[in-house]
């Protein structure tokens, strides 16, 4: 999320027309056409960071600018030229990574929470301890990990760590509660 995507279609032979149908999971099509016989665009229902980006010596690319959840879906590539009609899809999936906080609660134990990731992170404690984990899903698609350390001994550190891993990075932070 947040970051830039140029999707490129695998071109052959002399190309007439390139066309770009995004189906998103979440809302309307969106449709981009480029006529090379006529060097002209047309764009039907996108959203304005969605557009052709044309770079010196390539063919014409799809780019995205400030990905987020909404782009998410299929993208699809149709090309016409003097060797037949072809056409190419990709399946973007968006990564959103958690914000971490760690925590004491009024018990003085350690909580560890993963806000708002997609897909949800993985949590897990060091030492070692007992835990609990709840999972809160959010209309936009990403969920909110919280867990809460209980020590399995007294004769653990007071320093514990909470370690997250996702899909978009992996962190960890230490408390003392």
């Amino acid at each position: 999320v947040g970051n830039s995507s140029v999707f490129t279609c695998p071109l052959k032979g002399n190309i007439t027309m390139l066309r770009w149908t995004i189906t998103p999971k979440a809302g309307g099509n969106c449709t981009l056409v480029y006529r090379f016989d006529k060097n002209e665009t047309h764009r039907t229902t996108c959203s304005d960071n969605i557009n052709w980006t044309f770079r010196a010596g390539l063919p014409p690319a799809l780019e995205i600018r400030r990905v987020g959840i909404a782009q998410e879906g299929n993208y699809s590539c149709e090309f016409s030229s003097t060797e037949g009609n072809f056409h190419k899809t990709y399946h973007l999936t968006v990564l959103v990574p958690p914000r971490l906080s760690l925590s004491c609660d009024e018990q003085g134990s350690p909580v560890c929470e993963a806000a708002a990731g997609k897909p949800p992170a993985q949590l897990w404690w060091v030492p070692e301890g007992s835990s609990t984990a709840e999972e809160e899903c959010h209309d936009n698609g990403t969920v909110t990990v919280l867990s809460k350390f209980t020590a399995c001994s007294t004769n653990v550190t007071n320093v514990t760590t909470c370690m997250v891993s996702h899909p978009a990075g992996n962190w960890s932070q230490s408390i003392v509660c």
